[in-house]
């Protein structure tokens, strides 16, 4: 009988990869997003209302696009008095972003065929930040869901409170709940950057969004910063380069000597 090979303990608990976390921390942090996100839905409620949609109209946007920031571009663009079909476009492109995330979901998630169409609804910004925090299938899964169902419910809630209450609640932007989403999203990616080259991209692509957003068109911005991942690896690929052939030719002098 072939002798078995004893792996100690740390080195068996090492190629296990991290430990998943429990479902209790799992669900705190996703009810955190989705409530803290869930809420801003009062601020495009009221926007909504203030660019002359109807409460039915309103509450249609969210129970069916369901992308905030496509929602507020939407929105504003009309409330600035640009046409349905410009308004549309750049709501469309800004919301492109979340087929790149369901790309990156779909083989974590491996959910049944049946249930993807389903799934898909709920792809966005904070539920993809959730579920790619995890370490596990299981965790990812139980934070997709706990953050998609609680962020869901309450932002088209919310939603509703916003459309009726709108000139209760008054101007949005002294309410700031125009931010709340953006903020609780950079809060969960900022730790994910842990090296040089994350940094860099991350920071190039809030300088080209910054850059282009006052002369663009709503959603065109997003798509211009997402050049920063393929400008940063161009420059990392010449440094590479730049390098080996610095290393190969000290090295050619070394055996010239």
């Amino acid at each position: 009988m072939p002798e078995q090979t004893q792996i100690p303990a740390p080195e068996r608990a090492a190629s296990a990869g991290p430990p998943a976390r429990p479902d209790s921390a799992v669900i705190r942090d996703a009810l955190g997003v989705g409530i803290a996100v869930g809420l801003s839905g009062f601020a495009f409620g009221v926007t909504s209302a203030g660019a002359g949609l109807t409460v039915l109209q309103t509450c249609a946007l969210s129970l069916l696009v369901f992308t905030g920031a496509s929602q507020f571009a939407l929105v504003g663009a009309l409330a600035a008095g640009g046409s349905p079909l410009t308004a549309a476009a750049g709501a469309f492109f800004l919301g492109i972003r979340n087929a790149f995330y369901g790309l990156r979901l779909s083989a974590l998630l491996d959910l049944r065929a049946g249930v993807r169409p389903l799934a898909a609804h709920w792809v966005i910004d904070e539920t993809t930040a959730v579920t790619l925090a995890q370490s596990g299938r299981r965790g990812a899964r139980l934070g997709f869901t706990v953050t998609g169902l609680s962020l869901y419910a309450l932002w088209n809630l919310t939603t509703l409170g916003g459309a009726l209450g709108a000139e209760a609640l008054g101007d949005t932007a002294a309410w700031g709940l125009d931010a709340a989403g953006p903020a609780v999203f950079l809060a969960l990616l900022a730790p994910m950057l842990t090296t040089a080259v994350e940094r860099a991209t991350a920071g190039l692509a809030v300088l080209l969004l910054l850059v282009t957003l006052p002369v663009l068109p709503a959603g065109v911005p997003v798509l211009v910063s997402a050049l920063a991942a393929p400008a940063v690896l161009l420059v990392q690929g010449r440094r590479a380069r730049a390098i080996g052939t610095a290393a190969r030719t000290t090295d050619d002098r070394e055996e010239r000597r």
